[in-house]
């Protein structure tokens, strides 16, 4: 899901980038926070970054001992995040013998288990597949599959999310 939020962020600027011209001065502040912005990629409560909308405000600067400036600035950006319950279409990258493996947006790691796939079995092959033989629909890599979030965790140290999916509901399944 996409969501628009404000956030709060300091922004320092070294003493090289800072230009007593107001329009040179607010370039390296905005600069620094898409640099910022994409060194940080996601965060647990908000999910990931993908663009900022507007700068609301920047606050009034204050030096360090160090010579650099920091920047309160409060700007509105889209990020996206699942959530449990969410219906969501994913594009298989890896077919696994105990399910498939699947990006949505950003997020990367979408699994998908055998058991949460009802009338699918996996045909190994050079090309494995997972194959519904009531419907002759089949999942493999590349395709775009309709699913449901069953549940997501974070992982801190790659500051990401992984998520876990199901077919198990209606008008879930491979869209043609």
């Amino acid at each position: 899901m996409f969501l628009k939020v404000e956030l709060p962020w300091n922004v320092v600027i070294p003493p090289a980038n800072l230009v007593a011209k107001g329009l040179m001065l607010k370039k390296s502040i905005s600069l620094r926070l898409l640099k910022g912005f994409a060194a940080n990629k996601a965060t647990k409560d908000h999910g990931y970054f993908l663009a900022i909308t507007t700068v609301e405000s920047i606050g009034e600067g204050k030096v360090r001992r160090s010579g650099d400036v920091v920047y309160p600035v409060v700007f509105s950006c889209i990020t996206f995040k699942l959530f449990r319950g969410e219906i969501i279409e994913g594009v298989v990258h890896h077919v696994l013998r105990n399910g498939v493996l699947m990006n949505c947006g950003p997020v990367e790691n979408i699994f998908l288990y055998k058991d949460l796939m009802p009338d699918y079995r996996y045909v190994p092959g050079e090309n494995p597949i997972f194959l519904n033989e009531k419907t002759g629909s089949k999942i493999v890599k590349d395709v775009l599959v309709r699913c449901v979030v069953l549940g997501t965790k974070w992982l801190e140290e790659e500051r990401e999310f992984r998520g876990l999916v199901s077919l198990e509901g209606d008008y879930l399944g491979p869209v043609s």
